[in-house]
């Protein structure tokens, strides 16, 4: 058999590896791979020896491997018949519907009626590996007898031989299979929970969401779910580790008689001893997943949010907050790491101080003879029950991990669900001329304040073909009646119904990572004519012909690498192209310019959509002249509906809209009358829309994932050392370790010794021995304890420097880099650098120092087996170097699937409510099957290459043992001592286990150690500019004044890219107001962040009064500039932490800021105040809300300089007035720049400054400007064009 197995290795050496297919599948597809393992067409004895495994072997040992060498899992292991099977298990535990639903798990429940049959050949193998072991120290008992008897047999000797061979052959054969078949049915566990975790997101209610932050989601998939996949190994473990002991305690009764009695107490005691550690290390396990969830949670959040943290200089203040979240987590894991400690420490000493215990009673008992067959055979009977004594607190603590998690999973799988039949659909041929109906509804977010609903009294009915604008002031509920059209918000009461495909299109535009045709395809066939024909009806031509990739450009994640613009158009475009019979468009023109608001909404409302029925919420007034019918909603109800020129008629709120409107357009409307007189048929040439600043570069800007390859020697060992400094305790660790071994090699050397000496007492045997043995014990203590604090030293060094590198990163790190990588780092590797790695250390240096004392101790009694010993060790480092060149890429390949997983799962969460309005979710659902298959294939082939390798390993180890095993049969009787026989062939027989032992830990500990090569690399993340310059830090009044000089300012993203701003040269004198206009991405934004230094010159500078900003430090210079953001920002917890993160202001400057922003009419009404929460990403305010929560952060800086960066985008007119009056009051002696779409808002500026691909076309004062043909006066005839409802044929486009 062993010749066999030696045999197909070397010949799979020179086997040609098979063709594999390809991992990497995109986000965005789902289209399975095609070639399985080959496990499904493997006969017998390569499923019994795993040679299956010898193509992609022999593949990864020729040259490093890649996604496209890796086959797919087969049938049976995917992750769809998984899940169907627990899906169905768990269906009939509920409906089952008992009082104990939730007070007992369900999950595992469910897990266990699926899994329990195939864990049946588990068991048994498991079994057979426990009756092996523990008859082993049976066959030593035999061996030693056989050595001293007078008459000696050599049939018998090699029938001894013979059986333990076999045993050894049972031992490693049912081991592998039952570790494999363990891990096998383990990955398919994770991959059902992995998927009924996301099928749940895809089905939760807001009051779900509320609950469960898309960053704990991912956690419960990347953390809780994946931690599966090693459960049942454990499991399995845990109970044949038990009667492993038990079993071993029988064998004593057999050897020593009544003698071991005192022993099984003893052990008894040291069991009991176990309990209040183990609840107290689940306790630890729970407050530290917990302590986990929020630091995750957080980090989430802020990653997402990068943006305008850097803009407020907030990373100190939000690092902080993170450190001190992990702070309390970092608590947690210290008290279940010394916990761990003690227990180790306890286990340790166990078997020393029993087997004393036993000699003792032995003596006294006379139960048995104290000779070397009894003493070598308790010895080796201990030793068996070391692997116990080792693994039994770690199979503990990892089953109190699991158990914790399937509580987790469990709480958030009986999640309140969106219930299906809040809204009827049906069928358009069923509509007859109504399409949507709402009948006496009522609607309320949060079900705890039925009272006080969200929507109150809404009735409506739309016919088909109808277009119905929806308007009123910021929180008047326009939103939320979209959501109840989709069955988004609870209804209270009422009925609602809908006839026909929906299209949505969000306020806040969802983006999927992916390419421009992707997203706007969304899982559809492609049509070329309709497709072109979106793009048109939405404007993207000409961006697209910008983009160097054309649609085939690659968009960040959440569209972070386009303008909001133009992501609002591609989710536009995603909607056309559905061809669906109702749109739902929630104010999908705030984030465009005017001109571009006014083609959309002729040619794709007008147009395109014109046999639709379409509900476009919007502030644009202008637009309302065009449609069929305006609903115009105050405070949640519908206040008036109707035609454009009845409700003027009927006055009241419609008019102060249309007023408030009138208004803001002020000296346009004359420029408008006159061009019109001047000229009937106003041709308004339309400039070459221009691509966004991030674009210009013509690179995909979203990178791949960095992974090394190939072997990197001991760099990350050495990493994890240096970065923790952790060379004394290392020391002290190994130190520690070795005295052990010493002292327990010392111990057994001397009963070998003492029994061959008659005139020592028995008395003074067991004295030394048990004085031996004690001394021992406090080596372990030692080490155990150094091994807590270097894993905790380490882990706190690492996270340390991680966020350090993190908050420090430039933008362009963030806008080139999925939030799901950095998160895999801060959840998944963080969590192997926790726990793993330092357990992985110690069960490398224990079995390592144990092999080295067996083998010394071997030669030293028979030298000859020195030999083959040798020789074997060589053969196991060639065949742990061949199967190490392929597991190390295995492991790096699974470090990128799992990112992908995770990140779809977070993307997901954040577009749940478009997934659902368009009927896609079992599309999203499949392509996510797809990943979960991709990334489960690396864990199985990663864990059968381990079985294989073992497998060969204990091969070779065996070899080593037989050899010592023949010589002491065949060397003649008086050659050797009865002991020395005894303490050799006990050693031999732990010499495989302890070899296969290091050999597992060492491939976990270099699989493991990618954590922190995984980790290193963003670590060594290159630093945007200090934040403080010490020598150059501008005075604390600085700036005095606030005039700004661009000088030959040139701004480009990556050396050797195109600029994206051309050498702009002007002043913003103090005090002036300046508006900033351009088409989408003429470099309004790349303005900005140079400004704020989120991007740095290439050439050229900006002075503010006078101080060179590139100088300066950047919070020295961000603090003193105020920004309201285009894409507003909230921040999960509550109003006054939102507004006043840093905790500077008093609540009265805050209360003050609020009336001025027109919020605090709102918040004085919550019953919290200040208090009131604000839920993640802010999703519990209307987005105008959220923006006026900005303007209320400015208001309490006040600096000298003002950014609004479109800032009034989403609010209506009226309000949008209000604001501009305010901020004309409260910061008239400031310069304003103000970025913006809708021409009132800068028409009354001191100057305007007008870019054009990167250019500065026009600075000067805006009436200047409308006095001529200049480029600003077409953007403004425009504007007015769009306000009187020309059609789009009137606008002439002139490319």
């Amino acid at each position: 058999m062993s010749l066999m197995l030696l045999i197909s290795f070397y010949t799979s050496l020179n086997a040609s590896p098979a063709p594999q297919d390809c991992l990497s599948d995109p986000l965005l597809t789902d289209e399975p791979r095609k070639h399985s393992a080959r496990l499904a067409t493997a006969g017998f004895f390569s499923v019994l020896t795993f040679s299956w495994m010898n193509p992609l072997l022999l593949a990864g040992f020729k040259k490093p491997l890649t996604p496209e060498d890796i086959p797919s899992l087969v049938p049976e292991d995917e992750a769809e018949l998984a899940y169907i099977k627990f899906s169905q298990a768990w269906d009939t535990l509920l409906a089952e519907g008992s009082s104990t639903t939730k007070e007992r798990n369900l999950v595992f429940r469910a897990i266990a009626k699926v899994y329990f049959k195939e864990n049946i050949f588990t068991a048994v193998c498991a079994l057979f590996r426990t009756i092996a072991v523990v008859s082993l120290p049976l066959m030593l008992y035999v061996f030693v007898q056989y050595a001293n008897s007078d008459h000696r047999d050599l049939r018998t000797g090699f029938f001894n031989l013979a059986c333990l061979v076999l045993l050894k052959l049972v031992d490693s054969l049912s081991m592998r299979h039952w570790y494999f078949a363990a891990r096998r049915s383990g990955m398919r566990i994770r991959s059902a929970l992995m998927v009924a975790a996301y099928k749940k997101q895809l089905k939760l209610s807001s009051l779900g969401r509320k609950k469960h932050s898309s960053g704990e989601i991912v956690n419960y998939i990347a953390v809780d779910a994946y931690r599966m996949g090693e459960f049942l190994w454990w499991f399995h473990s845990g109970w044949s580790l038990t009667l492993q002991l038990l079993l071993s305690t029988l064998v004593l009764f057999g050897v020593v008689g009544a003698g071991a009695f005192p022993g099984l107490i003893l052990l008894l005691l040291c069991g009991l001893l176990n309990l209040p550690f183990a609840k107290r290390l689940k306790n630890s396990q729970t407050q530290f997943m917990m302590a986990q969830d929020k630091r995750l949670r957080s980090t989430s959040e802020i990653l997402n949010s990068m943006k305008v943290i850097k803009l407020q200089s907030w990373e100190e203040e939000f690092k902080r907050r993170i450190e001190s979240f992990r702070a309390d987590e970092f608590r947690w894991l210290a008290k279940a790491q010394m916990t761990k400690a003690f227990g180790t420490f306890l286990y340790w000493l166990s078997p020393t101080i029993i087997s004393a215990v036993i000699f003792v009673a032995c003596g006294l008992l006379k139960s048995a003879p104290l000779n070397a067959s009894t003493i070598f055979t308790v010895l080796a009977t201990l030793r068996v029950m070391s692997e116990p004594v080792r693994l039994i607190p770690e199979a503990i603590s990892s089953i109190i991990q699991v158990n914790v998690s399937f509580d987790r999973i469990n709480n958030f799988l009986l999640g309140d669900e969106l219930k299906i039949d809040e809204i009827a659909r049906s069928g358009l041929e069923e509509s007859g001329n109504v399409v949507v109906d709402i009948q006496a509804g009522n609607f309320s977010w949060d079900p705890e304040m039925i009272r006080i609903p969200t929507l109150t009294n809404i009735n409506l009915d739309i016919k088909y073909g109808q277009t119905v604008a929806v308007c009123g002031p910021v929180g008047a509920g326009k939103s939320s009646l979209l959501h109840a059209l989709l069955g988004e918000i609870p209804k209270v009461s009422g009925t609602v119904k809908v006839c026909g495909s929906i299209a949505y299109v969000s306020q806040t535009s969802w983006i999927q990572s992916g390419t421009i045709r992707d997203n706007i395809l969304y899982g559809k066939p492609m049509e070329a004519r309709r497709y072109n024909a979106a793009i048109e009806a939405c404007a993207l031509d000409k961006d697209l012909s910008d983009f160097r990739h054309g649609d085939l450009t690659e968009i960040g994640q959440r569209g972070l690498n386009l303008s909001g613009g133009q992501k609002q158009r591609i989710q536009l475009a995603c909607a056309v192209y559905a061809d669906a019979d109702v749109y739902l468009l929630d104010d999908p023109f705030s984030a465009v310019d005017a001109h571009t608001a006014g083609v959309l909404f002729h040619k794709c409302v007008e147009d395109s959509l014109r046999e639709k029925t379409v509900v476009l919420v919007t502030h644009q007034v202008e637009f309302l002249s065009e449609v069929d019918q305006i609903l115009v909603m105050e405070e949640g109800r519908i206040t008036q509906s109707g035609k454009y020129e009845d409700l003027l008629k009927m006055g009241t709120a419609f008019q102060q809209l249309v007023n408030a409107h009138n208004e803001s357009m002020g000296d346009l409307r004359q420029v408008g009358i006159n061009r019109e007189m001047g000229n009937n048929d106003v041709v308004v040439d339309k400039v070459k829309e221009e691509t966004t600043a991030m674009d210009i570069r013509g690179i995909q800007l979203t990178q791949e994932e960095e992974k090394e390859s190939g072997y990197v020697g001991l760099k990350p060992f050495l990493d994890y050392f240096r970065v923790s400094q952790g060379w004394f305790l290392l020391s002290a660790t190994v130190l520690g370790q070795v005295g052990f071994v010493v002292f327990q090699a010392a111990s057994t050397y001397w009963l070998a010794f003492a029994i061959g000496i008659p005139k020592l007492s028995t008395t003074m045997v067991i004295g030394v021995y048990s004085i031996i043995s004690t001394l021992s014990a406090g080596f372990v203590y030692s080490r155990a304890v150094t091994t807590a604090y270097l894993g905790l030293k380490a882990s706190k060094a690492f996270f340390s420097g991680f966020t350090n590198a993190v908050f420090k990163a430039p933008m362009l790190f963030f806008d080139s880099t999925p939030v799901g990588r950095i998160l895999t780092r801060a959840s998944s590797d963080m969590n192997i650098l926790d726990f793993d790695i330092p357990s992985a250390f110690i069960l490398v240096v224990v079995p390592a120092i144990e092999l080295t004392a067996a083998l010394i101790i071997m030669t030293y009694v028979t030298w000859q087996v020195i030999i083959i010993a040798l020789l074997a060790l060589a053969a196991t480092k060639v065949v742990q170097d061949y199967y190490l060149a392929s597991a190390r890429e295995l492991i790096r390949i699974n470090g990128t699937t799992k990112a992908p997983v995770m990140n779809y799962a977070a993307e997901t969460s954040l577009g749940v409510v478009t997934i659902r309005a368009f009927g896609t979710v079992d599309r999203f659902f499949r392509s996510y099957l797809n990943l979960v298959d991709a990334d489960a294939a690396l864990f199985f082939l990663s864990n059968a290459a381990m079985e294989w390798v073992i497998m060969r390993i204990e091969i070779l180890q065996n070899m080593t043992l037989f050899t010592c095993a023949l010589l002491l049969i065949l060397i003649p009787k008086g050659y050797i001592a009865p002991g020395l026989v005894g303490l050799s062939l006990s050693y031999a027989l732990t010499l495989t286990q302890t070899q296969v032992f290091l050999t597992r830990w060492y491939c976990t500990l270099s699989n493991s150690i990618i954590s922190v090569e995984r980790i290193q690399q963003y670590m060594s993340i290159p630093e945007e500019p200090p934040a403080v310059v010490d020598g150059r830090r501008p005075p604390s009044s600085w700036p005095p004044n606030g005039t700004i000089h661009l000088q030959d300012l040139k701004i480009r993203y990556r050396p050797n890219a195109p600029s994206v701003l051309k050498g702009i040269s002007c002043t913003f004198r103090e005090g002036t107001r300046v508006g900033v206009v351009g088409r989408t991405g003429s470099g309004k934004s790349t303005l900005i962040s140079a400004l704020f230094r989120l991007v740095e010159p290439a050439s050229g500078c900006i002075l503010i009064d006078g101080i060179d900003i590139s100088k300066i430090g950047l919070k020295d210079l961000r603090m003193k500039l105020s920004i309201i953001p285009q894409e507003p920002t909230l921040f999960r917890g509550c109003i006054r932490t939102n507004l006043d993160p840093l905790g500077v202001y008093s609540d009265d400057e805050i209360w003050k800021a609020l009336e001025k922003c027109q919020l605090k009419t709102t918040i004085s009404n919550l019953p919290n105040k200040l208090d009131s929460s604000v839920s993640e990403e802010g999703e519990n305010w209307s987005v105008g809300q959220r923006q006026l929560f900005c303007l209320g952060r400015v208001l309490l800086k006040r600096n000298k300089i003002l950014v609004l960066d479109e800032a009034t985008a989403s609010i209506d007119s009226a309000t949008d007035a209000i604001i501009q009056k305010t901020i004309r009051e409260e910061f008239a002696e400031c310069t304003v720049i103000t970025v913006a779409h809708r021409v009132p808002t800068v028409i009354d500026s001191d100057m305007v400054m007008v870019l054009s691909f990167g250019d500065l076309v026009e600075y000067s004062e805006p009436w200047k400007l409308m006095e001529t043909d200049s480029y600003f006066s077409k953007l403004v005839a425009e504007y007015w064009a769009s306000c009187r409802g020309h059609s789009s044929q009137n606008l002439q486009v002139h490319i």
